[in-house]
């Protein structure tokens, strides 16, 4: 946890922006994976740990602006309990480390909700994603659950996001802690690849660095010798001699904040010639993409110009061809490149993206594209000093793909299908990296992560 005082004062500024209203926090419960006794790991609600900072099942919380009283919801362990699980801090010392001094048990929450819609008091909620919470709300709000992402406060999703989307000193510290693990587990990922082993192997391998460091995944390992299948779950595989190893792995600190990195390498000791023409027009492009990033600039339009850049090196390797401005205004790109240059984090790695892209990643001055491709873009809001955000472009070969746009003779003038057949194979190459928007530019997240040719040609 952080101080007591954090935690107060971010649910001052809440109080202060919402001016009046309930506001509830549903945190999140157990879930049984095969039967109630055999759960899922357990992940507590992000915005409950932002504005209370309790990391523990079966608990939710109320501010009532008007009276000031911040109330805790959950029950203390019984001896049963204490049985299985040993003794544990109980709720109001665990209230009184965030600053709340009020507990109550859960089930006087309902009573405690329906007594406020009575007396007229307007109930904020944020949009629920977890089914029991969804039935919760029904019962004490008489919202039927495909209705209440609908129904959610607009007026308490941007105070949140208002927060959340700038990130303290105290708040980078634990995210350069989760970069720095998840940059251990890509360089042990590409240390210990050799052909013939099965991707599952690797993947136990990161995800068990992320479990030593103390916390866990921040998302599902991604990594495949198939990386141009954008989100590969995967791992039954067999590298083999002339692959590529694409690896999108992260880890979340104890506190649960997240890192988010993508490194590519090949199964052998060094690039073939192919593949390193790819990965440096890849790695030109992010390293560009980084280098522009200041306050003030929107991020779709750094997302355009990476796009314009990786299409002057696909030009100069004869896959595509044309006026590039023209390609890339009219979405050819995007064959290539069918996904966002990358989107903020913090608690989440996909930073508050239950409470809505368009709150978090666009704004009145900047909406979301239609393009295919420039459509899947999480971020393109002005860039803010606070942001941290990801910067992960790509050029992958998706063959389904191909053989569509060449069966519709789309893009013809800009893409060279027929230099494409030797390319079906290829895979996919991502890189990428987490970068803090500072007052006067930004900065690289964390030690500096092997990535150009000689420093992966080196480590494999």
């Amino acid at each position: 946890m952080f101080s007591a005082n954090t935690y107060q004062s971010r649910r001052d500024r809440l109080k202060k922006d919402l001016k009046s209203g309930l506001l509830l926090f549903l945190g999140n419960n157990e879930v049984g994976m095969n039967y109630a006794g055999n759960t899922y790991h357990f992940r507590q609600d992000s915005n409950f740990l932002y504005f209370f900072g309790i990391d523990k099942p079966g608990l939710a919380a109320a501010i009532d602006i008007e009276s000031g009283r911040e109330i805790l919801f959950g029950d203390e362990l019984s001896m049963e309990d204490i049985v299985w699980t040993g003794a544990m801090p109980s709720l109001k010392d665990l209230a009184g480390q965030v600053g709340v001094r009020e507990v109550l048990p859960f089930r006087r929450l309902l009573p405690f909700v329906k007594r406020a819609r009575k007396d007229g008091q307007a109930v904020h909620f944020l949009p629920p994603y977890r089914h029991d919470n969804m039935l919760w709300l029904k019962d004490a709000l008489n919202i039927s659950a495909p209705k209440q992402k609908g129904a959610a406060s607009e007026a308490f999703i941007r105070a949140v996001v208002a927060q959340r989307a700038h990130k303290t000193a105290e708040e980078i510290v634990e995210m350069e802690r989760a970069v720095n693990i998840s940059g251990a587990m890509h360089v042990a990922a590409m240390k210990a690849a050799r052909e013939g082993m099965i991707e599952a192997e690797l993947a136990g391998l990161v995800e068990g660095i992320a479990v030593g460091g103390g916390g866990h995944l921040s998302y599902g390992i991604i990594l495949s010798v198939y990386g141009q299948i954008l989100h590969n779950h995967y791992h039954g595989n067999t590298l083999r001699k002339g692959q590529l190893v694409l690896g999108d792995f992260g880890a979340e600190t104890a506190m649960h904040y997240a890192g988010d990195i993508t490194r590519t390498f090949p199964v052998t000791s060094k690039f073939t010639t192919k593949q390193r023409e790819i990965y440096e027009i890849v790695l030109d492009a992010e390293v560009s993409a980084i280098q522009s990033l200041r306050p003030g600039l929107t991020y779709q339009s750094v997302h355009l110009a990476t796009a314009r850049r990786m299409a002057e090196g696909l030009k100069a390797i004869g896959l595509m061809q044309g006026d590039l401005d023209e390609a890339v205004a009219q979405g050819a790109h995007a064959l290539f490149f069918p996904h966002g240059l990358g989107h903020m984090m913090g608690l989440d790695v996909h930073d508050m993206e239950d409470l809505g892209e368009k709150y978090v990643g666009y704004s009145d001055g900047v909406q979301r594209s239609t393009q295919f491709g420039t459509a899947y873009l999480r971020l393109a809001r002005e860039l803010e000093p606070g942001f941290v955000l990801t910067v992960e472009p790509g050029i992958y070969f998706i063959p389904e793909l191909i053989d569509q746009w060449r069966r519709k003779k789309k893009f013809t003038e800009f893409i060279n299908y027929p230099a494409l057949k030797k390319y079906r194979d290829f895979g996919g190459i991502r890189v990428e990296d987490n970068v803090l928007i500072t007052d006067t530019g930004h900065r690289v997240l964390g030690e500096p992560i092997p990535k150009t040719v000689e420093e992966v040609e080196r480590l494999r």
